[in-house]
């Protein structure tokens, strides 16, 4: 089965009016804190290994590549405001953190932040602090937006204690991911390689960053973003299965029928009740399924994860979701 094409962005690379990084042509960038070359988290050693390292082969869409419109947001003076008024104005989101360690004794490098039509790609390695300072913290915190995640432990812990950053109304994809048929959304591998394109960190921190890195990243975000509507389809499936029989009941109905029939709002129709009796069959089918704790509550099944290889000095192993093999 094909991957489902994001249609709401266009299908060619437009490296977001291109970045700061381009302009300059190999200029140095500096952040708040001194030159990214010399991040005392990502030593130059590191970072050249992890260029070296680097296979244009081992990155998705290698024989048939996915190109997405993205914006690179590596300085205030253009970019910034314009995004960030951009999401304030969104009701969902999705948002994932590249980096190395990712939590609160870790360091960010990438935010990317995906509406229904843009792809944002923040450099916070770049950018630093002030990022979350004038805007992105507002959008982050904001309950009326929607942020969509996957596995968001370790980068709330990250914004939180590094940035002050508390999010807030976040739906995290990683368990209704897992329960949901979702062979049927998205060819497994490329699910796979999107949310989990790079397994050395190091990588992310590499300046200028090249293009079909920066597609990684934006596809990430386009694709979780694709993948909660499709995941909310599937959890809502029986809501919507009966609303629809609901909604046909009467218009299908013949008129000596419905003048037998007298509207009251205090029953709830078959329609209705139907759903209470599909619960039940569910349960009585899971008690078959799967044994029962001491509380009354089903013992989930011990899920198999992907391991992968730590990278060489890395001290702190990524506990982010990686697929079971088929």
């Amino acid at each position: 089965m094909d991957v489902p094409r994001y249609n709401l962005l266009d299908v060619f690379v437009v490296s977001g009016h291109s970045s700061a990084a381009e302009e300059k042509k190999g200029a140095d960038i500096r952040t708040a804190d001194g030159d990214p070359w010399s991040s005392p988290c990502v030593s130059l050693e590191r970072q050249l290994t992890a260029l070296n390292s680097l296979s244009l082969n081992s990155l998705p869409g290698k024989e048939e590549e996915e190109k997405v419109v993205y914006t690179v947001v590596d300085c205030f003076q253009q970019q910034f405001g314009p995004a960030v008024l951009h999401l304030k104005q969104q009701h969902v989101i999705s948002v994932i953190g590249e980096g190395v360690n990712l939590c609160r004794h870790g360091k960010l490098s990438w935010l990317q932040i995906a509406t229904k039509s843009r792809v944002f790609l923040f450099d916070i390695f770049c950018l630093g602090p002030p990022a979350f300072r004038n805007g992105l913290r507002m959008v982050l915190e904001d309950k009326n937006i929607l942020k969509v995640m996957h596995d968001c432990r370790w980068i709330s812990d990250c914004l939180f204690h590094q940035y002050g950053v508390l999010l807030v109304n976040v739906f995290d994809t990683q368990v209704p991911f897992r329960y949901c048929v979702w062979e049927q959304m998205f060819q497994q591998e490329k699910i796979q390689l999107y949310l989990d394109a790079q397994e050395n960190p190091d990588t992310w921190f590499l300046r200028p960053l090249p293009a079909s890195l920066l597609q990684v990243l934006a596809l990430k975000a386009m694709y979780l973003l694709l993948l909660h509507s499709s995941l909310m389809d599937n959890l809502m499936s029986d809501f919507t299965a009966v609303v629809h029989a609901y909604l046909n009941t009467s218009q299908n109905e013949s008129e000596d029928h419905l003048g037998s029939i007298k509207p009251t709002c205090m029953e709830l129709p078959k329609e209705l009740r139907q759903l209470a009796d599909d619960r039940k069959l569910r349960r009585e089918k899971a008690v078959k399924d799967y044994r029962i704790n001491e509380d009354g509550l089903l013992i989930r099944p011990v899920i198999e994860l992907n391991e992968r290889i730590p990278q060489k000095g890395e001290t702190h192993r990524d506990d982010r979701d990686y697929l079971p093999p088929k």
